[in-house]
C-alpha cells in the first residue's frame, strides 16, 4: 500500500512538472509579447528616429520562429524573465528603439587575427540591430547560421527587419540564453560586461536594471536575484 501511495505521489509530481512545461510552451512568445506591450515599446521612438517602423512585432515573431529555444524554461515565470531581459536590453541598446546603427560610424570593428572570417575590404562591423552586434567574428558565423553574407552584406542587418532580429537571437541563444538562471545581473555581464560592469559605466547598468524591472512588471513576474553586475 505504501509503495502504490509513493507511486501516485511521484506520478503527481510528474504530472505537475509536465503541466507547467505545458503551460510555459502554450504560452509563446506571441502570447507574451502582445501588440500591445511591442508598441509600447516603439512608439517611444521619435518619428525622426532612423529604425522608426522598422523594429516590428511581426519581424521579431519570425525571427524568433527560427530559434524556438529562446525563452524556453521550466517555468511560466523563468519564461516571461527572459522575454523581459531581452527587451530590456534590445530598448537600451537602440535607445529607445530608435537606432538600427550605433552612432559612430568610424570604427570598422575589425579583428584582422580573425582568420576564419575574415575582414572584407571597404566593410564596417560596428554594431546594428536590437543588439547592435559588432565585429567580423560575430557577422560572419551568424549570416552563415541564419542564411545571409554577414562578412560581405553587413548592411542587411540594417535592411531587413527579420535579419536584425535573428542576429541579435542568435547572440542571445549563443552568449546569453544559458546564464539567464544566474540572474539579469550575469547576461549584462555577458552583453557589455567590459564596458559596463563593476563600476565602470553605473549609469548604463541602472537603466538596464530599471528597464527589465518596468517589463518583469508588466508581465507580473518577479524579476529575481542578483539584478546586477
Amino acid at each position: 500500500m505504501a509503495g502504490a501511495k509513493l507511486n501516485l505521489l511521484l506520478m503527481a509530481a510528474g504530472f505537475l512538472v509536465a503541466g507547467n512545461l505545458a503551460a510555459a510552451q502554450n504560452c509563446g512568445c506571441a502570447d507574451v509579447v502582445s501588440q500591445g506591450f511591442f508598441d509600447g515599446l516603439t512608439s517611444q521612438a521619435d518619428p525622426s528616429c532612423e529604425a522608426k517602423g522598422f523594429y516590428t512585432r511581426d519581424a521579431f515573431l519570425g525571427a524568433w520562429q527560427s530559434y524556438p529555444g529562446f525563452a524556453e524554461g521550466p517555468n511560466i515565470d523563468d519564461f516571461k524573465r527572459e522575454i523581459a531581459a531581452f527587451f530590456a536590453h534590445v530598448f537600451h541598446e537602440t535607445i529607445h528603439m530608435c537606432y538600427k546603427d550605433q552612432g559612430d560610424k568610424f570604427d570598422a570593428y575589425c579583428d584582422s587575427s580573425n582568420q576564419e572570417y575574415p575582414c572584407i575590404p571597404g566593410k564596417m562591423y560596428y554594431g546594428r540591430g536590437p543588439l547592435q552586434i559588432s565585429w567580423n567574428y560575430n557577422y560572419g558565423p551568424a549570416g552563415h547560421e541564419i542564411g545571409f553574407d554577414g562578412l560581405n552584406w553587413p548592411e542587411g542587418v540594417s535592411i531587413d527587419p527579420i535579419i536584425s532580429f535573428k542576429t541579435a537571437l542568435w547572440f542571445w541563444m549563443r552568449n546569453v540564453h544559458g546564464i539567464i538562471g544566474q540572474g539579469f545581473g550575469a547576461t549584462i555581464y555577458a552583453i557589455n560586461g567590459v564596458i559596463e560592469c563593476g563600476g565602470r559605466n553605473q549609469g548604463a547598468v541602472n537603466d538596464r536594471v530599471n528597464l527589465y524591472q518596468y517589463y518583469c512588471g508588466q508581465f507580473n513576474v518577479s524579476p529575481g536575484d542578483n539584478l546586477y553586475c
